[in-house]
């Protein structure tokens, strides 16, 4: 772990802030961004980034003040940019992971990176970074919405959000 005290983000960054927001000039919150590497050998596992969401719970909770807060998990799902497999998108298994990661964030948090690899294509990898997220919530959510996508720039994508199921 470390920490920058300036960063420029990036579209993982900016994208679910667009979603949310809009383009205003300024965020109307404040961001505290956190990068997962997926791009620098070697990646962290599923259960690695699960962690750190729990860590970020953690925090959260300990915080002095009662605040609203929203955890974003972004990446890419199935794609690949180069090599014999480019534009490679595995649409059975974007929409498995999808319902595991509702539903049994643990089991695919217990995936290795091989299986990405091999079915999300390369830059698959970058599903492990939405475990960030799901750690930081209770292990039973709802799920207020789901959307999956295939657009033409050869990276499936999907969004859902979910709450942790009140009492």
């Amino acid at each position: 772990m470390t920490i920058a005290n300036k960063l420029d983000v990036d579209h993982g960054c900016t994208v679910p802030l667009s979603i949310l927001y809009g383009e205003p000039d300024s965020w109307p919150c404040k961001v505290i961004p956190v990068c997962v590497n997926v791009i620098q050998y070697p990646p962290p596992s599923g259960k690695r980034c699960f962690a750190l969401g729990e860590a970020i719970r953690r925090a959260v909770e300990s915080y002095h003040e009662d605040l609203k807060v929203a955890v974003f998990g972004t990446g890419g799902m199935s794609h690949q940019l180069q090599g014999e497999r480019a534009g490679v998108i595995n649409q059975e298994f974007d929409r498995a992971f999808m319902e595991e990661f509702v539903n049994d964030p643990l089991s695919i948090a217990s995936r290795p990176h091989t299986e990405y690899l091999r079915e999300a294509g390369s830059e698959g990898i970058e599903l492990v970074m939405w475990l960030a997220m799901r750690g930081a919530m209770d292990l039973e959510v709802e799920e207020k919405y789901r959307f999956m996508h295939v657009p033409v720039s050869n990276t499936s994508y999907g969004l859902t959000i979910l709450e942790n199921k009140q009492d």
